[in-house]
């Protein structure tokens, strides 16, 4: 029950500091339209659900802290050796909880975080006036809507592959929202800005109706290949259970299949993270009887904290450079964390 009021409030301070650093950030954004404050701060708590599962490992880490300085400076670990409980066992209370709550956050919680990031980005995305443009990913493949002059554009493709896309319909509107223009192709090459679209055939709306087929056509476009991947590199919207579920339909939609199981590994990887944080904690604080300043320990979770930031960050950026396979990248520090445990679970083992 102790570990569970420490983690609750380290959650609250969390949720604190991200709101702080959000807002600011949002406001920052919104400053250019006229909206009411409760939009930036309604967007900056749709944010932090997010942020607490990304960094839940180091809430787990500073909550195990907490409660083990809290017994050590009552001596309550003393009367727990007594009642039978070695530091293992002990130990392996906390663990266990730790584990637990990375399997409920991973199927009961990361839906939620999920869905309400898309809201977040969706909403966002209806403010954002960058070149009038606006991309979705959908059930029914990828939609785009961009105003180029004083024409109005929807662009609906079946999938994104390598620097194409398939199945691609244009639609081309005036200001007064009349067709005046269908494409229908097999394929565009996004590449560039200047689109090369292949086997099009063009529907021309006038007093007539003209129709055109063409081998290639150039199509110039506010999207490129870049610009349309930005899509795709928020993976915060899927959640565990989609990865696991849909990978096969996500990576047809444009998905990059390797970033996609890297995504899935980090989640999977999360409750044994949890656990080696709760182990290392306790390391640290169960591997001695004396009664320290509890400045010293709160100095040494914040390094620890800082170290492991950096190590993973390291890690994932090695990955994303190639210089070792993705998988490996996320589960590396999963495994020096676990030699480290490893070396000093024996230590503490008959203290």
């Amino acid at each position: 029950m102790e570990f569970l009021k420490s983690f609750i409030n380290v959650i609250l301070v969390f949720v604190a500091l991200g709101l702080i650093m959000n807002i600011f950030e949002e406001i920052n954004f919104f400053r250019r339209f006229d909206v009411k404050i409760i939009t930036p701060i309604g967007l900056s708590f749709m944010v932090i659900p997010s942020m607490l599962v990304n960094v839940l490992p180091f809430i787990i880490f500073l909550s195990s802290m907490i409660v083990f300085i809290k017994l050590k400076s009552k001596k309550d670990l003393l009367s727990i050796k007594i009642l039978g409980y070695s530091n293992i066992k002990f130990l392996l209370i906390f663990c266990c909880t730790a584990f637990f709550l990375g399997v409920i956050t991973l199927f009961a919680i990361n839906p939620l975080t999920s869905t309400i990031v898309k809201s977040y980005v969706n909403i966002k995305g209806q403010y954002d006036i960058y070149k009038n443009h606006l991309a979705s990913i959908t059930s029914n493949g990828i939609w785009i809507k961009e105003t180029v002059g004083d024409s109005i554009r929807i662009i609906k493709a079946g999938s994104l592959s390598s620097n194409e896309l398939d199945k691609v319909s244009i639609y081309k509107f005036d200001n007064n929202k009349v067709l005046i223009e269908r494409i229908n192709a097999e394929t565009a090459d996004i590449s560039t800005s200047k689109w090369i679209v292949k086997d099009a055939t063009r529907y021309t709306f006038g007093k007539e109706v003209n129709k055109e087929t063409l081998e290639k056509l150039i199509f110039n476009s506010n999207y490129d290949k870049e610009k349309l991947n930005s899509i795709y590199s928020n993976l915060d919207t899927i959640s565990f259970f989609r990865l696991l579920k849909d990978t096969e339909e996500l990576v047809k939609k444009g998905y990059n299949l390797d970033l996609l199981e890297e995504k899935k590994h980090f989640y999977l990887s999360l409750p044994f993270f949890l656990v080696l944080m709760v182990c290392l904690a306790g390391i640290f604080t169960l591997n001695d009887t004396e009664k320290k300043q509890n400045t010293y320990y709160i100095l040494l979770a914040i390094i620890t904290c800082v170290l492991i930031f950096y190590l993973k960050n390291f890690s994932t950026a090695l990955g994303a450079t190639e210089r070792i396979p993705l998988l490996i990248s996320v589960w590396a520090p999963v495994l020096i964390l676990s030699i480290f445990c490893s070396v000093g679970i024996l230590q503490i083992y008959d203290k």
